[in-house]
């Protein structure tokens, strides 16, 4: 049996578990929803990445939270070494939701769907709630699909104040490492709005943490790779929901005005621009934009390398001449949501945010679309993608937290060099994102300054050259440390304990002590390879 090409063999199961399951998850109320069955595990042996392949031993398909605690309590329990991995939708790059001879949780099946790559078909909700008393908020399950959570909470008017490009993530995968998108400027990342989680511990505990009850593990499991337990509700905050987005694309030659320009819009402060007076952009004058991102074009790549159909054939060639002229262009995108009884306004509120921007004269581009329809804008791309055959195809993706001072440097030596030399199909997103909008007790890690910039090179391959793209990152992974740019990996993939020490910096110590607290024999989330048993 193989998976793209990759061959997998079931051989060394047979020495793990030798006569079936093991005693321990022997129980009538485990062993019926545990599987052995060849097409669970092949499914459950890669992920959208397709780089790696690795087989757990079984698969848990669970009805309840009480299923998941009590797999993973009959783990802790055991003299024999049973990992369990909780696997959402399957999104993660290098195996991180994998377990090698371990248990994998398809998560999903707690809300009644079963696993596999049908994006179109209706979901349960039965594991979704929207409170709209007091400080109104939606509870959803931890498997749910961040595309849902969003349809639930408009049936009440309501949408959650920050978002991921891509919806068709589960809830418990993106709090698990931060959940970033053009919103998190001003709102934070997924991890900063959340008031509420019911999470299971490594010690099969069934647990309800937030930032007054059991802060420790609340704090540990936002951002914590899955390391000290599996979310199986977050209470999320909400907001009214607008009707449409002013949806804005501007065209740069020039690296230092595009990044300014983005310092600049998501300050909506004082901020000095080189070469320019001090600028002011107070709220008085405009309410500010709700979401900012933007994107490199290469001089070699064809602009439906990164979701075209924003632009007209001509507009697409337009700019591909102006990249190939000066070796890269540079896509500022922002958006201004709005409600239809204030459309009027609106106009006049993005004339007033863009007149001081330095912006290539000609190659300001607009569009005017629904809310729901600017969210799930990916999803569009995805479609024709899976109709073309080239979704189902390795992720060599690269994503990185690049500090406010050594953007330029990172240009000249990436963008401006070694990305030319081998240009790839997928974006190459670059935009800038506040330090005071995340939360440092948090176990998620980020750069040591105000602003710094997410760099992710999204990235599609074949069977055949995907290694050729993964040495590039490596490449430029060498690049940063000997220039010395201290980038942090976004969805990181480390091997080694120094190297996790490292990523972690100064929180590794509360790291590893949250760990020996909450999973101390090691049991979750093996995908990671950041820990072994004993955890020491």
């Amino acid at each position: 049996m193989s998976l793209v090409g990759v061959p997998i063999s079931f051989s060394g199961l047979l020495g793990l578990w030798p006569c079936g399951l093991p005693l321990e998850l022997s129980s009538d109320d485990i062993s019926a929803k545990l599987t052995e069955d060849p097409e669970s595990i092949v499914a459950a042996s890669t992920d959208f990445g397709m780089l790696t392949v690795k087989v757990p031993a079984a698969v848990l398909f669970p009805s309840s939270d009480r299923d998941i605690a009590e797999l993973v309590r009959l783990a802790y329990e055991s003299t024999q070494r049973i990992t369990v991995a909780a696997r959402g939708n399957g999104h993660s790059v290098w195996g991180q939701a994998s377990a090698v001879g371990g248990v994998v949780v398809e998560m999903r099946s707690l809300g009644g769907d079963a696993a596999g790559d049908d994006q179109s078909s209706p979901r349960s909700t039965a594991r979704l709630n929207v409170s709209e008393g007091g400080e109104p908020y939606v509870d959803a399950g931890g498997e749910q699909l961040w595309v849902d959570v969003l349809h639930e909470a408009l049936r009440f008017g309501l949408a959650p104040r920050s978002w991921t490009d891509y919806l068709y993530l589960t809830v418990g995968g993106t709090l698990s490492n931060a959940g970033l998108g053009g919103q998190a400027f001003r709102h934070g990342p997924q991890i900063s709005n959340v008031y509420e989680l019911d999470v299971i511990t490594g010690r099969g505990e069934m647990i309800t943490c937030s930032k007054d009850s059991n802060s420790d593990l609340f704090y540990a499991v936002l951002g914590g790779l899955g390391q000290f337990g599996i979310i199986t509700r977050a209470r999320i905050g909400v907001e009214p929901a607008p009707d449409r987005v002013r949806w804005i694309r501007l065209i740069y030659t020039d690296f230092t005005a595009f990044t300014a320009d983005q310092e600049l819009l998501i300050t909506l402060d004082e901020i000095r621009v080189p070469g320019k007076e001090v600028l002011k952009l107070e709220r008085k004058k405009t309410k500010g934009l709700d979401y900012v991102e933007g994107f490199v074009v290469l001089g070699q790549t064809p602009v439906s390398n990164w979701r075209s159909s924003f632009f007209s054939d001509e507009d697409s060639k337009r700019i591909e001449a102006l990249a190939a002229l000066h070796g890269a262009a540079y896509c500022l995108e922002v958006a201004m949501n709005y409600r239809m009884d204030s459309a009027e306004d609106i106009s006049q509120e993005i004339e007033r945010l863009l007149e001081d921007l330095s912006f290539v004269p000609g190659f300001a581009f607009n569009n005017d679309v629904s809310y729901v329809e600017f969210l799930n804008r990916v999803h569009k791309g995805e479609l024709q993608l899976r109709k073309l055959g080239f979704w189902a195809v390795p992720h060599p993706w690269l994503n990185l937290f690049v500090p406010r001072t050594r953007i330029l440097d990172f240009d000249n030596g990436v963008f401006k060099g070694i990305l030319q030399r081998n240009p790839s199909l997928g974006p190459i997103l670059v935009y800038p994102l506040n330090r005071n909008k995340w939360d440092e007790r948090m176990s998620a890690v980020i750069p040591d300054e105000d602003v710094f910039f997410t760099v992710g090179l999204l990235r599609s391959a074949t069977r055949e050259d995907w290694s050729q793209l993964e040495a590039q990152n490596e490449e430029i992974l060498r690049f940063c440390e000997l220039e010395g740019i201290e980038i942090k990996q976004y969805l990181p993939h480390h091997e080694g304990r120094s190297v996790w020490a490292k990523h972690f910096g100064r929180k590794w110590s509360t790291f590893l002590e949250r760990k020996q607290k909450y999973d101390p024999k090691a049991i979750l989330s093996p995908g990671q390879r950041i820990f072994d048993f004993p955890v020491a």
